[in-house]
């Protein structure tokens, strides 16, 4: 059963998360030859762990390797980090590299939820153990923990605020996120959950933007031309919001239209100060990259897993009204 975070303990970790941030700067690199030299006596971390993200160009995976990275440091760890930019194939290079070099622990957000499980195998039988960030795979067992966003509470709580920004009525188009992360469905249901509540709010269409602002843009315009009459666009993540904005404004229609995001990224957090975003749902990557790593370090020293693999933590609505409680990125103190 998954463990869910409560709002209070997640603003308390904020304060945490800020404290890493001091020491990122120093975090590993591509070549794995980062060190920890500072801390390495006290904290007794010993070894390599591998920390492989989906893609730095997005500040969210960015933050994740950043703060997973300074947490192992911070342990006296040896740290790289790598990306394999959602593609299975490379996914696979990284974890052979791990292999390899002989890591200690990896600490990996999944390219696929079913293309990485052959690669989580791979680690498990070489007798490295796997910690999953931000994103599941199906099968359970082989990681020693699955660490995500409560999607389902995180898209019920923004739906329910893109709901009342609509006045519970008119027309709107969805961007999906990529269909190889169980992250955009469960998003998507639980929008549908929520709207589908209010007969006088009628989709009229849906497009596949895989995450990514330029697509999220392109897909806007297409939908756009379709749909001229659209007062409202619901997305799975900020990057693609980001880019239906950019459409909406190109073609003179932002005025009116309600847009909104999920994950709390910074650019989003300025959209909303801009009063171009309805709001955004911050995901606590920061948090749970840091706890990845803290189970990793219990694991590597005691050989105890955590007693429950998947754990949920819970999001932040984040509007207008709350939106100077965002300190630093992806960290909200409340």
């Amino acid at each position: 059963m998954m463990r869910s975070k409560t709002l209070i303990a997640l603003a308390a970790a904020g304060a945490l998360v800020l404290g890493l941030a001091g020491c990122s700067g120093g975090g590993g690199d591509t070549n794995g030859d980062a060190g920890g030299d500072g801390g390495a006596e006290s904290a007794g971390g010993e070894g390599l762990i591998t920390i492989i993200v989906n893609d730095p160009a997005n500040p969210y995976w960015k933050t994740e390797g950043d703060v997973a990275a300074a947490a192992a440091e911070e342990l006296g760890y040896d740290t790289t980090v790598g990306a394999h930019k959602g593609d299975a194939n490379t996914e696979n290079t990284l974890i052979d590299t791990a292999i390899s070099n002989n890591s200690v622990a990896i600490i990996l957000d999944p390219a696929n939820a079913d293309g990485s499980i052959a690669a989580v195998k791979k680690a498990d039988a070489a007798g490295i153990p796997v910690f999953l960030v931000n994103a599941e795979i199906n099968e359970t067992g082989i990681a020693k923990a699955q660490l995500v966003s409560n999607n389902a509470q995180g898209a019920a709580l923004g739906a329910q605020e893109w709901v009342k920004q609509m006045g519970e009525a008119g027309e709107y188009v969805e961007l999906f996120g990529a269909p190889s992360d169980n992250n955009a469905q469960t998003r998507s249901n639980g929008f549908t959950t929520v709207i589908s509540q209010y007969p006088e709010l009628v989709k009229l269409g849906e497009e596949v933007a895989d995450w990514d602002r330029t697509k999220g843009h392109d897909k806007m315009q297409s939908l756009l031309q379709s749909n001229p009459t659209l007062t409202g666009v619901i997305s799975g993540n900020d990057e693609m919001a980001l880019g239906a904005i950019a459409a909406l404004k190109e073609a003179g229609k932002l005025d009116g239209v309600v847009v909104g995001g999920f994950d709390g990224a910074p650019d989003a957090v300025d959209a909303i100060k801009a009063g171009e975003l309805a709001y955004t749902v911050l995901q606590p990557v920061a948090v749970y990259a840091e706890e990845a790593v803290t189970l990793a370090d219990e694991f590597i020293r005691t050989g105890e897993a955590p007693a429950e693999e998947k754990q949920s933590f819970d999001c932040i609505l984040i509007t207008a009204e709350n939106v100077d409680k965002m300190t630093a990125p992806f960290t909200y103190e409340g």
